[in-house]
């Protein structure tokens, strides 16, 4: 047998070093996240914020951030899931509908710092950075963070990173991405056309135009949602422009009362305007009602077991040990409750 070298030994392993939880969970970037977050020191405490757009299977997610000693602070949240109220019922996820998202984060920034920055009333699928005015203060400005999410080119974080920039949020990024865009060889050639078509639904619309062509019963299968809605592929552009409108008038839309929130449906009664005064026990949180249970059960425990001590010390005292014989050690003769007596081997003889 040759020889094999031993790459992995007992040192190598000493030495090792586990990477961060979140890391090894595939959750976090850290080596984007320590660039993003990062701050100059002559700027002291200022908050450095990052625009965070988070997708699942269900809902799209856009935040502003910024970075505290020992965690996140979340300042301004949208949610695709609230795009119901604005007159989008359908298609919560796709390209179209984080554009949606993206330009609600926006207007409700804006609103909350009193900033009058307007944005792109009229998307035209253009790149649009947003211009300062002298007069007023600066726009809010935010760096993108896509966490693990591939940057691939018509990627919906970008859509959301379109609807956030015109909201009126001030946000570096260049059009390499976005929707249409062809790079022949060291160039990027950008297709308005193109990205307004997807702002609007029309790639969906496309493809439902296709399938219904193609295939009568899979379309009735695939858009069953859209065909209860009573949204066909030529209503989907004055759809979205009239969710713009909607989101652009009232950023911050309450919720209907009858209305359960996040794809649970409707209540089939409004909830109280007044609730009973609830007493002191009450107030407490479920998790404080436990540990008080658990706190109780524990002092009866300890109140049982230093009875039954209690008793088993009478039942010592009362008992009678054989007198000690000559020779053997001093020890603990039977007690009295008054008082603890010492006697040597012999004393009794003594008496």
């Amino acid at each position: 047998m040759g020889f094999i070298k031993v790459v992995k030994n007992t040192a190598y392993f000493k030495r090792f070093q586990v990477k961060f939880k979140r890391r090894r969970q595939c959750k976090t970037d850290y080596y984007a996240r320590k660039r993003l977050i990062i701050q100059d020191k002559n700027k002291y405490k200022t908050p450095k914020y990052r625009f965070v757009v988070r997708i699942s299977l269900r809902d799209i997610t856009c935040q502003i951030f910024s970075a505290d000693m020992t965690h996140d602070v979340c300042m301004v949240a949208a949610y695709s899931h609230e795009l119901p109220k604005y007159g989008l019922k359908v298609g919560l996820t796709n390209y179209s509908a984080a554009y949606c998202t993206g330009l609600l984060l926006a207007r409700r920034v804006n609103s909350k710092l009193n900033l009058d920055y307007e944005g792109q009333a009229e998307p035209d699928g253009e790149e649009f950075h947003v211009e300062a005015d002298p007069e007023s203060g600066a726009p809010f400005r935010a760096l993108l963070d896509v966490g693990l999410r591939r940057t691939t080119t018509g990627a919906r974080i970008f859509g959301a990173l379109k609807g956030a920039c015109d909201g009126g949020l001030d946000i570096p990024h260049n059009e390499r991405r976005f929707p249409g865009t062809e790079c022949i060889g060291s160039d990027f050639t950008a297709d308005a056309e193109m990205h307004k078509k997807y702002i609007f639904g029309g790639h969906v619309g496309e493809y439902m135009e296709s399938l219904q062509e193609d295939d009568d019963e899979a379309y009735n299968r695939q858009f069953t949602r859209y065909i209860a809605e009573g949204v066909g592929p030529d209503s989907l552009e004055e759809l979205y422009a009239g969710v713009h409108a909607a989101i652009r008038e009232d950023p911050f839309r309450k919720r209907d009362a009858m209305d359960k929130g996040y794809f649970v449906g409707l209540r089939e009664e409004a909830k109280p305007a007044e609730y009973p005064k609830k007493q002191w026990q009450q107030t407490k949180s479920p998790v404080a009602l436990r540990w008080l249970a658990r706190r109780s059960a524990w002092l009866r425990s300890r109140r049982a077991l230093g009875a039954a001590l209690r008793w088993a010390r009478v039942g010592m005292r009362s008992t009678h040990s054989r007198p000690c014989e000559v020779g053997t050690s001093a020890r603990l003769l039977p007690m009295t409750r008054a008082k603890r007596t010492w006697h040597s081997p012999a004393s009794h003889l003594r008496n």
